[in-house]
């Protein structure tokens, strides 16, 4: 018999919990909870609670990333504006016990930076929002009355001579 396995419900919710919350690798979670991959897998296997909790886990932290992207191309279609921070310091003529002079601030100001709408981030909502009014491809489709076949008619030799015709017409 082998040894013992360390698998008990708290190393499991701490796995869950790495999972949800970020992008770590399955490695990076078995060394900061000290169990090596193959264990983990083996886990996954053996305890369906775990397999299924490992799940949810995951499905939770997709639909976390995509409510933040959501979020993230809201701000790239309607554009933002962020406040920086300019901050400019001169010596003070005092010392900290280490020998380093301690800045005094002279000059402070906020400055509000906007950023424009990005017309990618509009597009791309856009043609996949509703695709069947915004396309970046067009399509052209050329029928004759009632949407028939302008050429369904024509022989072999008379669509050569159609070609032909229109070939002079451009000048080739």
């Amino acid at each position: 018999m082998g040894r013992p396995t360390k698998y008990n419900k708290k190393i499991a919710e701490k796995i869950c919990s790495l999972i949800a919350t970020d992008t770590y690798t399955v490695a990076e979670v078995c060394r900061m909870v000290k169990i090596n991959p193959d264990t983990y897998y083996t886990w996954v296997k053996e305890y369906s609670e775990f397999s299924e909790s490992i799940k949810k886990a995951e499905a939770e932290r997709t639909a976390f990333f995509v409510a933040e992207a959501k979020k993230s191309l809201l701000k790239k279609i309607q554009g933002y504006t962020v406040q920086e921070k300019h901050v400019i310091t001169v010596g003070s003529g005092k010392f900290d016990v280490n020998g380093r002079e301690i800045p005094r601030i002279k000059e402070q100001k906020v400055v509000d930076k906007h950023y424009q709408p990005d017309t990618a981030a509009i597009i791309f909502t856009l043609t996949n929002g509703e695709p069947e009014n915004w396309k970046n491809r067009q399509n052209n489709e050329v029928t004759g009355k009632d949407g028939k076949d302008l050429f369904a008619q024509l022989t072999d030799e008379e669509l050569d001579a159609k070609i032909s015709d229109l070939e002079k017409k451009l000048g080739k």
